[in-house]
């Protein structure tokens, strides 16, 4: 039968992005005041590759600090911001539009 056939796989759409992920945790233990992705990549806490960074709020921020990322989840945002941090969104080259 045909169904038997044809292979057997999901959906995956053609404009997703894939980002490289940081958690607030590790980025509260840094001592900067002004954190980027070129920091995180220099440190080593996320991936060489050149991914557009998003910023996930596992952890706790007890400072105020700049963070400058492509995306943040909304629990990250509400924490830096409530510890009287700033989030700065950069410009997405990845999508095409």
């Amino acid at each position: 039968p045909l169904q038997r056939r044809i292979p057997k796989r999901g959906f995956t759409p053609l404009n997703r992005v894939e980002y490289a992920v940081g958690n607030l945790r590790d980025l509260a233990e840094l001592q900067e005041s002004e954190i980027t992705p070129e920091l995180l990549r220099e440190r080593g806490l996320v991936g060489k590759k050149a991914l557009p960074l998003k910023v996930l709020g596992t952890g706790e921020v007890s400072r105020a600090f700049t963070v400058h990322a492509h995306a943040f989840s909304g629990s990250a945002r509400t924490k830096i911001e409530a510890a009287g941090g700033t989030v700065a969104v950069l410009g997405d080259e990845t999508s095409g539009a």
